[in-house]
């Protein structure tokens, strides 16, 4: 037989069920909420990724859905802060600049955010204020921020603010601006226009023998990509290691390159950028350049009066800084190793520490980023390139 119910029972229960039934609800919106943060900022990370690969109007058509509208043109800011801690970063960055940037969480550095902010004003403009405002707010968090490019250029954009914040680490304020410095895909002009596209043409032109292989716009991402994050570009893509293997090894051999040797990886690097940089409207269409010559011609372009320039104004700080003439043997050496720590240190005779720690103040004196990708080791070979052409003609 049941045992009675003791008084007052169904009352204590009914009293238990109401904040029992609130607490459901209450999980069950968190976990709603957290689907809808997650759903934004992958579809933040998208919009990076197609500002980045220069997809510019199928950016502007998945941001459509999104807040606040892309601005054009931009500045990049790369907010360096404590693992577990962006969250909070991206709520400062929003309030300091009022809600008017984009903020992604870095895909490739669990430490970054990214913030494309409108770059609307006088030449000090929001851009600057709000990376001083998230320096000061932020403790022991470091910010870099880019010049003023146009929306198409973000990549470019991004890899200043990087530089940028290679250097910021080393400085009490914790954030610096880029320096300004012309981009090389400016300064080949259309004879490096031929070459770029000439060189790249086989990537361009490549179709897949089954659809479900990657086609040859996938490609283009992926080098770029590559070039820009080295391994860590397997998190950028969300592609397995094994996948980017075999997509680098396939664009090797479709651009006859051999992308374990710097040379080849500055050279592709370089014809990308030409790519991805709109060309003067009165410039004529390229003639194409014969393709057993593709490969091989970069260094009649790194002849032209205005790169020999370019390399002159990359390499000057070299010139300036403490130990001259040990920086430069550093630098010549960890580029001759592939840009490779440990083989550089092997031939210079020091330990791997000691290697990195000139490395660091290499870093300094450049105002580049040349330990984490994206490194400026492409520039400063084709700099290096261009100067021992010039002494040689």
């Amino acid at each position: 037989t049941p045992r009675p119910v003791a008084a007052g029972l169904a009352t204590l229960l009914a009293d238990a069920l109401m904040p029992l039934s609130l607490c459901r609800e209450a999980e069950a919106v968190e976990r709603k909420r957290r689907r809808v943060d997650l759903a934004d900022a992958r579809g933040r990370e998208a919009v990076l990724h197609l500002l980045m690969t220069g997809q510019l109007s199928i950016a502007h058509q998945v941001a459509g859905a999104l807040r606040p509208r892309l601005p054009d043109p931009v500045r990049v800011c790369v907010v360096e802060c404590h693992r577990g801690s962006r969250d909070e970063v991206a709520r400062v960055c929003a309030e300091a600049d009022g809600g008017r940037s984009w903020i992604v969480r870095c895909p490739v550095y669990a430490r970054h955010l990214i913030l494309v902010l409108p770059a609307d004003g006088t030449e000090e403009g929001a851009g600057t204020a709000t990376d001083e405002k998230v320096a000061a707010l932020v403790a022991e968090c470091v910010v870099g921020i880019s010049e003023r490019v146009p929306l198409a250029e973000t990549a470019t954009g991004y890899r200043q603010a990087f530089h940028a914040l290679a250097v910021a680490r080393e400085l009490p304020g914790r954030h610096v601006r880029f320096g300004a410095a012309p981009e090389p895909a400016l300064v080949v002009g259309e004879p490096g226009r031929q070459w770029a596209e000439a060189l790249l043409a086989p990537l361009l032109t490549y179709v897949p023998r089954r659809t479900q292989d990657p086609g040859a716009q996938e490609l283009v991402a992926t080098a770029t990509s590559w070039l820009a994050f080295s391994s860590h570009a397997t998190g950028h893509l969300k592609v397995h290691r094994n996948t980017l293997a075999a997509r680098l090894k396939l664009i090797g051999e479709l651009l006859g390159l051999d992308l374990d040797r710097l040379a080849d990886q500055a050279a592709l690097d370089l014809a990308l950028r030409v790519r991805a940089t709109p060309a003067p409207a009165c410039t004529p269409s390229a003639v194409p350049v014969p393709p057993e010559g593709a490969a091989h011609g970069l260094d009649e372009v790194l002849r032209r009066p205005a790169v020999q320039e370019w390399a002159f104004h990359q390499l000057a700080p070299l010139e300036r800084a403490p130990g001259t003439g040990t920086a430069a043997e550093t630098l010549r050496t960890w580029l001759a190793c592939e840009g490779r720590i440990g083989p550089a240190a092997a031939e210079l005779g020091i330990s791997v520490p000691g290697a990195r720690k000139r490395l660091t103040r290499l870093e300094t004196v450049f105002q580049r980023s040349l330990l984490r990708p994206p490194s400026a080791r492409y520039d400063l070979w084709l700099a290096l390139r261009a100067r021992e052409l010039g002494a040689t003609s």
